[in-house]
This record gives structure tokens, sequence and C-alpha cells, in this order.
């Protein structure tokens, strides 16, 4: 069998004895006679599984009791509608609180941008100034504030927030719900959930194959949508009917089950966050030395998961002719997905939690192979 190093952003590796125990329950999952893809949702042979991966999910985060966790559908992107509608918004339109954002990436962009459509949106913060290369400071949050939005960690850019933000006083008015994108950081390493208000984390990155989205949500930001709300945007009813207010993503909830299950037999988040920080340092090891790479983010605010480099030439068009080249020549020798990301250029390694260390050992030894062949 032949196995490639997947340093795809997302839709992204998975580990192998998921795939494997997938694959040998493809057509009789736990002795049902029938895979999960045919499954009725409601059916004795589902509910087993849903009660499981969320069962795993609450251990291996620590999640508080009061906290609901969502299976949806939309990707992290349709999260962008619907935190600000369940918590900003009025009856008529934007309601009086601000959404705060702090904007650290693209992606934190588009949040900002998407929830102007149905809010306030103050963006009191951004490193646009310096292309996103660092994490700005928070400032403080507000008694007129709604919520205050973070995105944890920035797949396209290569940072995450080293400090969580305190809503906690703001200025004597009572706690301000601290919601955060973790998409591309979600059990990577330890994270306080009574921090926040609301998580949300799209599937394909470190949980499990694309479609479905995790949605960790405190209770008493329950049922605040206005009334005209479409049903599939409001957390109440996807709360009361247990996540199956329609048909969820079953095979893809299946999956996040075997990835969380093998996590946990990893030695969980402890385990993982050791060797995430070994391989990641490895990296930036090498960048921080090499004559041809190096990373663009400021050191402090560096992410375990997305690593953009760039190559160290002048002429911008012999750049992108170097790159690109690189990029085929890897995937050639089977490290595919390489290529930065479409807006930014450059190249970046995603080393998620199922990139082994021996994909990033690979990696090394090809970028210092390249690199010789550049100088001479």
């Amino acid at each position: 069998m032949k196995r490639v190093y997947n340093f795809s952003p997302g839709p992204s590796a998975l580990p192998l004895p998921v795939l494997e125990k997938a694959a040998a329950e493809m057509c009789d999952a736990n002795g049902a006679g029938q895979s999960v893809m045919e499954m009725s949702h409601r059916s004795k042979d589902f509910k087993p599984i849903i009660e499981k991966t969320e069962s795993l999910l609450r251990e291996l985060m620590g999640i508080p009791a009061n906290y609901k966790v969502l299976f949806l559908q939309g990707g992290a992107s349709l999260q962008f509608s619907m935190v600000p509608l369940n918590l900003a918004a009025g009856e008529s339109g934007p309601g009086e609180k601000k959404a705060v954002f702090i904007e650290t990436g693209i992606w934190a962009e588009k949040a900002a941008k998407e929830a102007a459509k149905f809010a306030h949106v103050d963006v009191r913060a951004s490193s646009k100034d310096k292309a996103y290369t660092y994490i700005p400071q928070a400032p403080a949050a507000q008694p007129g504030d709604a919520y205050y939005h973070i995105t944890l960690n920035n797949t396209i850019v290569g940072t995450k927030w080293a400090q969580i933000p305190d809503t906690g006083a703001a200025a004597a008015g009572g706690a301000i719900p601290l919601v955060s994108d973790i998409s591309s950081c979600i059990l990577s390493e330890p994270l306080n959930v009574a921090q926040f208000g609301i998580l949300y984390a799209g599937s394909q990155k470190n949980l499990g194959p694309a479609g479905v989205t995790v949605v960790i949500i405190r209770e008493d930001l329950i049922g605040h949508a206005p009334s005209k709300t479409p049903a599939m945007l409001r957390y109440d009813i996807h709360a009361d009917e247990g996540s199956m207010y329609n048909t969820p993503p079953c095979y893809g909830i299946y999956v996040i089950g075997l990835v969380l299950e093998w996590l946990k037999n990893l030695g969980g988040v402890p385990a993982i966050t050791k060797l995430n920080q070994e391989k990641a340092g490895l990296f930036y090891q090498y960048l921080d030395n090499s004559k041809l790479f190096y990373s663009p983010v400021e050191k402090p605010f560096r992410s375990l998961m997305n690593i953009p480099f760039i190559a160290r030439v002048k002429d911008a068009e012999k750049r992108t002719e170097l790159e690109n080249r690189f990029v085929k020549e890897a995937a050639a020798a089977g490290l595919i997905n390489l290529a930065g990301h479409r807006l930014v250029g450059g190249m970046r390694a995603s080393i998620y939690n199922a990139m082994p260390l021996e994909g990033v050992q690979a990696l090394i030894q090809f970028m210092q192979q390249f690199e010789k062949g550049v100088a001479h």
C-alpha cells in the first residue's frame, strides 16, 4: 500500500488506524449488518454512535456539564452567520449590542464581514497592517458588547493566540461571551472550555472528514435568536432535538468518534500536545536556520498546526517559479499539498494531529536536499 504524507490544510490527513477501522466496518458497523452510511439517524444502531462521539469529545476536552455539544452542517463558515443571529440580532435588524471581532487573518475577516449582515460589528483590533503575521493586543470588552470573537488558530497565515483574552469583567458590566473558531486547532493542545461561551470547528482538519461542524455552546446562550430566524440557524432547535432536527451527517460523526477513540488511546490531549510541539519545533528550527526558506510569522505567535514558509528570493517572479518547482518536486517525492493558500501564495505545511513525526522529518530532509540543489 502506498501512502503519501498529506500536508493539506483541509480536508486533511486522518490517522491510518482510523481509516483501517472504518474500512473494516464499512459493510457491517458494530454488528448491525449495515454501514453507518445506511443507518437511520433515529435508529437503535446509530444512537450509541453519536452518544459515544459526544461522550469522548466531552472527556478529551473537559467540556463542563452546562455546555451543549451540537453536530451541525454548513462548516465553520455557517457559524459566521449563526453566531450573530443567535447572540446579537434584533427582531427587525441588528440588536443594540455590538459583535466585537479581532481580525487576525482571512477567516477572521470573513467572519466579521458576515456578522455585519445581522449585527453591529466593531473590529476592535487587527493585524492586517503586517499581513496578519502577528496577533494584536486584545482591547477590553465593554458592557455594550454582545460577544467577543477571535479565531484561535489562523489556518492560512499560520498564527495562533498565545494568551486567551479575558472578557469576564467588561468594565463591571458582566461577563461578555467569548466566541472562537477553533477549526484548525481543536484538540491539538489544552483549552479551557469554560473561558468561552461558544466554540465551533469544522471537522475536516483535526476531527474527521468534511461535512460535520462541532459547536460547543454554554446553555445560557441558547434561545436568544429573533423569532423570524430560520429553524436551521437556531441553536435552541438543534439543542432541543439533540442535533437531529434534520438528518445529521451520520458517517462523519461516526468517523469523528473513531478519531477521538484513537486520540484517547494515544494518551489524550497531553500526549498529542507533546507530539505537536516536537513536530512544529523541528520544522521551525529548520526554517530558522535555512538559507533558502523562512517563516514570515513573528515567533511568539507561531501556529503548531499550520506553518507557512517562503523562499528567500527577492525577485517575485523568480520566487514564484522556484516555489512552484518546490511544490511539484515535493509531490513527486510523496509530500503533497504544500502550496500556500491562493490568496497569499508561498508554501504551507499543515501538520495536524494525524501527521506523524516521520512525515515532518521526511519534509525537512527533502527541503535540505532541495536547498542544496538550488545552491549549486
